[in-house]
């Protein structure tokens, strides 16, 4: 799953690298998933992240991202602009 996201809030790159890290921290442990920040590195309220997730079933998969998007949106600062969801 890709997910781009806006921070409106954010003026600085330090300030946009503390939510990435922390979306990244708080969604790996909560939900056993790989994440990594995907593009716009340099852009500081653009905000692109990429999260694998391995699992027998397309159902867990689906509530899984689910769950990932739904956290994001509840506790971060950010605007959800897109999210394409790839099953391989």
């Amino acid at each position: 799953m890709r997910i781009t996201l806006l921070a409106k809030s954010v003026h600085s790159l330090k300030e946009k690298r503390r939510i990435v890290s922390s979306i990244k921290e708080k969604l790996k442990n909560k939900f056993n998933i790989s994440i990594i920040e995907s593009s716009y590195q340099d852009m500081w309220q653009k905000i692109e992240i990429s999260i694998a997730l391995l699992s027998g079933s397309k159902d867990i998969v689906d509530k899984v991202f689910r769950q990932c998007e739904d956290h994001i949106f509840d506790n971060y600062p950010v605007d959800i602009l897109n999210v394409e969801i790839e099953y391989l």
